[in-house]
């Protein structure tokens, strides 16, 4: 299954682009980054099998080990890519909300697009190390 980042807003060469960039190649499955304007651009087309993940601040707060499962359950099911979507300074509407497969935040606090791209980014290499049994996560 791949792993598909569609942000909105340009990171540039930056250090958290270097940050996001060594993440997603740690990843062992097929990651894929698209950025786009911050209105407007060409979204990438999606497939009939891939499942939506909008970053919104009234998402759910999962622990690690549950987006793991999530993120492995619709792989073990067939699905082909799942989109994360970073939205821009205003969000996503209701309309966007509501066709999403999943809510997810980071927490109450509002995170500037380049620090949750980079959190976005750990998040999917814990989450894709924990169904793997690679050591990197502990909980405790």
């Amino acid at each position: 299954m791949q792993l598909h980042i569609v942000a909105r807003g340009k990171i540039g060469r930056s250090p958290e682009a270097e940050l996001v960039d060594r993440y997603l190649r740690r990843i062992q499955w097929p990651t894929r980054m698209t950025e786009l304007p911050d209105t407007g651009g060409k979204v990438p087309e999606l497939s009939g099998s891939t499942r939506i993940v909008l970053l919104d601040e009234t998402g759910e707060n999962l622990p690690s080990r549950v987006l793991a499962e999530r993120l492995g359950a619709w792989r073990d099911d067939g699905v082909r890519e799942a989109r994360f979507l970073i939205g821009a300074a205003d969000g996503f509407e209701d309309a966007d909300r509501a066709q999403a497969d999943l809510l997810l935040s980071f927490g109450r606090a509002t995170w500037p697009h380049m620090l949750a791209r980079a959190m976005l980014a750990e998040q999917l290499w814990r989450a894709t190390s924990i169904l793997a049994n690679h050591p990197y996560h502990r909980e405790g």
